[in-house]
């Protein structure tokens, strides 16, 4: 191990070249979680700190394609920090188009309810109540486990939002729910034999990845149940993989929605906006 920490940070950055693109970031941020301070902390004033020991086992971790936020158990989205595990997905900067476009939708209106549909870290649902924190909020998720790290999020951004454990695939799992202003979601959408990178197949949760051999099966089931949930006037956000806008559209045009395709920064067609009949172009 190197002497000190702008010596490790060196080191572990060209060890970590091999299997990340962002391999200098990588080691910054490994570094200031072991030293228990922010990154900006870290490069103002702890470069010549001795470099603590746990730092070469968090290398070694990130060496084997284990994703940072899972290392440290953090990861930012909307400028709120949230809680990690393997039980979420990792939020994603992406994702972030589905606020966006929900800003730019309900520009002239306030929703008064807002549902977040697979909410994993509670993300979504989160970010929406920074926005609107009048709002009520609620989110469900199939699974206790991530559930539990939604619920965490929550209590520190937004206690007054309801979790609930609940499935879409089931036989009337929301018939207690009512109707919503505004639905997001960010459903499982990659095809099952999809070339990922090693840092998502092999740590995050397959049953929040993949969706069928087309990456279509969860929109099948979740958006003809859409109608039933959204209020007069109301939006549904759904993120799409960049390739699907077509196929999605289809599927909420034949279950009587109007459906407007939103792209990200990357100008890729990102989400799909549902509310009546018809359908917008992007």
């Amino acid at each position: 191990m190197a002497e000190n920490v702008a010596e490790a940070i060196r080191d572990a950055a060209l060890r970590l070249a091999e299997t990340s693109d962002t391999a200098r970031l990588d080691a910054e941020v490994l570094m200031a979680h072991a030293l228990g301070v922010t990154r900006s902390q870290l490069l103002l004033g702890r470069m010549r700190d001795p470099a603590p020991a746990v730092f070469a086992a968090l290398v070694d971790r990130r060496a084997a394609h284990e994703p940072v936020a899972y290392i440290i158990g953090k990861a930012e989205f909307y400028g709120l920090e949230l809680d990690v595990t393997p039980a979420t997905l990792i939020p994603r900067g992406d994702t972030e188009t589905l606020i966006e476009a929900a800003r730019e939708v309900l520009a002239d209106r306030l929703p008064a309810r807002i549902l977040d549909l697979g909410t994993g870290t509670g993300a979504l649902l989160l970010a929406a109540l920074s926005l609107w924190p009048e709002a009520e909020g609620v989110a469900i998720d199939r699974s206790p486990d991530t559930l539990a790290v939604a619920q965490a999020n929550a209590d520190r951004h937004a206690p007054a939002a309801r979790l609930l454990v609940a499935d879409w695939t089931q036989p009337d799992w929301s018939a207690d729910l009512g109707r919503f202003d505004l639905i997001l979601t960010n459903p499982p959408y990659v095809e099952d034999e999809a070339p990922l990178d090693a840092s998502v197949r092999a740590y995050e949760p397959a049953g929040a990845l993949f969706s069928g051999p087309e990456g279509l099966d969860d929109y099948r089931i979740l958006v003809p149940q859409l109608p039933g949930l959204l209020a007069p006037g109301g939006v549904a956000m759904v993120e799409i993989g960049w390739r699907q806008a077509e196929a999605v559209v289809k599927i909420g045009v034949q279950a009587g929605l109007r459906a407007r395709v939103h792209r990200d920064l990357g100008g890729r067609d990102r989400v799909v906006a549902f509310s009546g009949t018809n359908v917008e172009g992007a």
